[in-house]
């Protein structure tokens, strides 16, 4: 078995610390608090059980060959904290109008959020945290998620958080992201039975995007920012949610309004705080 504690950045920062408790596959659990989930959708503590009981078996290798390399050392060096950069609008602002920066900054204001409400949001759950490199991944991981939204063209609506749930999934493979997306989609199907929205295309359209997109968290974020959207969206080969839109359009002409399906569904910005 490697030893990851044994492993460091140039900086001396030990890659997994030897306190960090080794995950454990209980796929029983992930069911039993799936089942749980499903009950009482405003518990997402159980999201977090859930991941934690399917951890997957290539995230110390994608931790690894990020944080060891040389660009996870400029990333570190240059970006340390990405809510600060995420937060100053009045900076992203300054950037030509069309680029990735105004795109966000009109998502986040429009929907209320903010990257530092993200942080919050997780650190109420308590977990320890570990001065490591694991660390470090996860909180990128965390802080680039609100970026997923609008380089892929999902929205916040239902059916947009599943998708984006199977977009990471595709660019971070992990059981608990495809448990809840998929089954969050059947879900979304059984609620509008008899509707002609392909929402099973609409989701697996999102995994392949996410499967044949380079790693977004990878990426120097400051300088995606000041770029053109639709620049961006071509280097990481991000397709058009066609399926996606195809179902709101379906939705609407049904009378049935895409933003108001499962009110009571955890928001992906939950599930990933959790």
């Amino acid at each position: 078995m490697t030893d990851y504690s044994q492993m460091f950045a140039a900086d001396g920062t030990v890659l997994r610390h030897p306190e960090r408790p080794e995950p454990r596959y209980r796929p029983i659990r992930a069911v039993r608090n799936f089942q749980a989930l499903i009950k009482d959708k405003e518990d997402t503590s159980l999201v977090f059980k859930i991941f934690e009981s399917l951890p997957s078996g290539s995230f110390m290798e994608r931790v690894r060959n990020l944080s060891l390399s040389e660009r996870g050392e400029m990333l570190r060096a240059t970006e340390p904290s990405l809510p600060e950069i995420l937060d100053d609008h009045a900076a992203l602002r300054r950037t030509p109008k069309g680029s990735l920066a105004h795109a966000y900054c009109d998502f986040m204001e429009t929907e209320g959020l903010s990257a530092a409400g993200l942080v919050a949001e997780a650190e109420r759950l308590g977990r320890p945290k570990y001065p490591d490199l694991v660390e470090w991944f996860i909180n990128r991981s965390r802080d680039t998620h609100d970026l997923f939204h609008i380089v892929t063209g999902y929205g916040r609506d239902a059916l947009g958080e599943q998708c984006v749930l199977l977009f990471t999934h595709g660019q971070s493979p992990s059981q608990g992201h495809l448990l809840i997306g998929y089954a969050g989609a059947a879900n979304i199907k059984k609620m509008v039975k008899g509707s002609a929205a392909p929402v099973f295309g609409a989701v697996r359209q999102a995994h392949r995007t996410g499967k044949g997109a380079p790693s977004l968290m990878a990426q120097p974020i400051r300088e995606l920012l000041a770029r053109p959207l639709d620049e961006v969206r071509a280097e990481l080969r991000i397709a058009q949610p066609t399926q996606y839109r195809e179902c709101h359009r379906i939705w609407r002409a049904e009378g049935i309004d895409p933003y108001n399906l499962l009110s009571g569904e955890p928001t992906e910005r939950e599930l990933l705080a959790a």
